[in-house]
């Protein structure tokens, strides 16, 4: 028996902190077929509210360092404006949306990361048993849209802020064994650049071999790294396919292919 396809969309960086971008790809999510699901980031928004506050941010490897401090704005600022604004507005397209931290339904729980070699503070991490696959399936069944934001629990009343990419891969993990998943991550460039000054210079398809070799070069690095690191997670635990391109290319066919072989 065939499973039902589903598509896990995260959006980050330069589009959900433009505007009219981020207007247009809701546009075209609305318009996309089948059961999905929605999972944002904040990016530079709430880097920008950081330092309008008075605060420094910073990001080691591409992950946010989260103070106590950090921890309260990047609440507000996922959970509350982000999250919101982007509900309403898929309801204004007629998609039936439901916005949601971990907290919620106890849908996302995981851990503080222990203090390695750096202190990353109310940082969460996930395992594919953090993610309530139960509740997202009740909710893909009765035709909602989940839209999840980077804001986790611990189970004992801690928030934590988790790498919006890591949460779309958990979730597409834990929705592998009911669902052929497509997670496609979305964002400002066409996919995975060979030269970041040129845009059309996307790699279409990358796997672990070719990844490798990639970094060592440099040719991917920063927050680039994570992402492919997240999308190989998600391929060796059961996810069909993982798409990197830009979020208003969602229906072409520009964009990277990370496959195992």
């Amino acid at each position: 028996m065939n499973k039902t396809e589903i598509t896990i969309y995260k959006i980050g960086g330069g589009i959900i902190d433009n505007a009219a971008e981020l207007t247009k790809f809701l546009q075209l999510l609305a318009q996309a077929g089948g059961p999905k699901i929605l999972v944002h980031g904040g990016g530079k928004g709430a880097s920008t509210m950081l330092r309008e506050l008075g605060l420094t941010p910073q990001l080691i490897n591409g992950r946010r360092v989260t103070d106590a401090a950090t921890l309260d704005i990047v609440v507000m600022f996922y959970a509350g404006k982000t999250n919101k604004q982007v509900v309403a507005e898929l309801q204004r397209l007629g998609v039936n949306a439901l916005g949601l931290s971990g907290a919620d339904g106890n849908v996302i729980q995981g851990t503080r990361r222990p203090v390695k070699d750096i202190d990353y503070g109310f940082v969460g991490d996930l395992t594919p048993a953090s993610v309530n696959a139960g509740l997202l399936q009740q909710l893909l069944t009765a035709g909602i849209t989940p839209v999840l934001c980077p804001i986790i629990h611990d189970g004992h009343g801690q928030l934590l802020n988790t790498n919006a990419d890591t949460i779309a891969s958990a979730v597409a993990v834990a929705l592998a064994d009911f669902y052929s998943v497509t997670l496609h991550y979305c964002f400002e460039k066409n996919g995975v650049l060979r030269d970041v000054s040129d845009a059309n210079s996307v790699i279409p398809k990358i796997n672990f071999t070719s990844y490798a070799a990639l970094k060592e070069q440099g040719v991917i690095a920063d927050g680039m790294v994570p992402k492919l690191e997240n999308a190989f997670a998600a391929l060796h635990q059961g996810v069909t396919k993982v798409i990197i391109g830009h979020a208003l290319n969602i229906k072409d066919d520009l964009h990277t292919v990370v496959c195992l072989n």
